[in-house]
């Protein structure tokens, strides 16, 4: 099972897909994750699972290298974070942790 980093990172990627899904084709109301596969040479359940997080253990590059090539940009804009998006990773990250501990605790 993948670590809470390894998660996080996994939902980002996912939530950056999906938000240059919606805003590609943006005339036409983004596209669908089924234009998207199509576009990807991918199964929209990949494009549905990688969006909602849940995408096996890992993403393989070349799965983004193809979604990239099928939103029309480069894929170093899925994977890479600017400052705000880092600090906001290391909140979340900081924040699961300790609800974890916290959690732990109170199921005694």
């Amino acid at each position: 099972m993948m670590d809470d980093k390894k998660v996080m990172f996994c939902k980002f990627i996912g939530a950056k897909i999906r938000y240059y899904r919606t805003i590609s084709g943006i005339a036409q109301h983004g596209l669908s994750q089924k234009e998207l596969a199509r576009h990807s040479n991918l199964h929209s359940d990949t494009i549905s699972r990688i969006e909602r997080g849940n995408y096996n253990d890992s993403i393989p590059l070349t799965t983004l290298i193809d979604i990239a090539d099928g939103l029309g940009i480069d894929v170093q804009l899925l994977i890479t974070m600017n400052d705000v998006e880092k600090r906001l990773m290391n909140q979340n990250y900081s924040w699961s942790k300790l609800t974890c501990i916290h959690s732990s605790y109170t199921t005694f």
